[in-house]
């Protein structure tokens, strides 16, 4: 090699390390790969907002978590809030896909809820943090949860048109319970722990909740029951009750 090809590798190499030990792939010949550090730096980026909200977030952990250099972080997201809003971004992407591939049967869709959840923990906390840190004041990307939250209470809806719903409920307050039955375990974990005697995270735990909510949708007056079927067993008292 070269005086002057040794300088500029020793150069390129110092430009590297100045931007970042995560932007070098040690298992090729140290080539870049931006698509790959923007992931890094989201995934540090949800995990540090979902422990410390985003007032007690630190760029510089973010960094360090991510392996890079702090200014190659501003370099992709520009600061702070611009990458917090990228993090919620994604999320509700991510729900958007799972709202579309939620199954139709409400016996079905509270466990489907509930397993999704299971695998989202940070997302709970995300949102436990921006209650405690914006309470009733405008949130991020408010209007497009808000549509949002208008497709899934649209899709209670057309349940409730199919025959799978009781039209006497409110869509809207449907949609809260579906999230209180299903997160509330999960975002309170010491209450299920006092209640139950089990972690939320445990997989008999888990397994016992799904099982729960299959029953619970199954066995409501309301409707989950699948054309066609017997439905619930009534009581005389309920029948009684429904005549007077």
């Amino acid at each position: 090699m070269t005086v002057t090809c040794r300088v500029l590798v020793s150069r390129w190499l110092l430009a590297m390390k100045h931007f970042g030990a995560g932007e070098i792939d040690s298992g090729t010949a140290a080539t870049r790969d931006p698509r790959r550090t923007q992931e890094r730096i989201l995934a540090s980026a949800l995990r540090e907002f979902s422990t410390k909200g985003f007032s007690g977030a630190r760029v510089d952990a973010i960094a360090r978590r991510a392996a890079i250099n702090k200014r190659m972080l501003y370099h992709y997201f520009g600061d702070k809030d611009a990458l917090f809003r990228e993090v919620l971004r994604q999320k509700m992407a991510e729900r958007a896909a799972w709202l579309a591939a939620s199954p139709m049967d409400p016996i079905e869709l509270l466990p489907y809820w509930f397993g999704l959840v299971c695998k989202d923990r940070e997302w709970i906390r995300l949102l436990e943090w921006e209650a405690l840190q914006r309470a009733d004041k405008k949130v991020v990307h408010e209007k497009k949860r808000r549509e949002a939250m208008a497709r899934a209470v649209a899709k209670i809806r057309c349940r409730q048109q199919l025959g799978l719903l009781s039209k006497r409920l409110d869509a809207r307050q449907v949609l809260l319970s579906h999230m209180a039955l299903t997160m509330f375990p999960l975002a309170f974990p010491q209450i299920t722990r006092l209640i139950t005697g089990l972690s939320a995270s445990s997989a008999r735990f888990q397994r016992a909740r799904s099982e729960y909510l299959r029953k619970f949708s199954a066995a409501l007056p309301i409707g989950g029951r699948r054309k066609g079927s017997r439905g619930p067993r009534r009581t005389r008292h309920s029948t009684k009750a429904r005549t007077e």
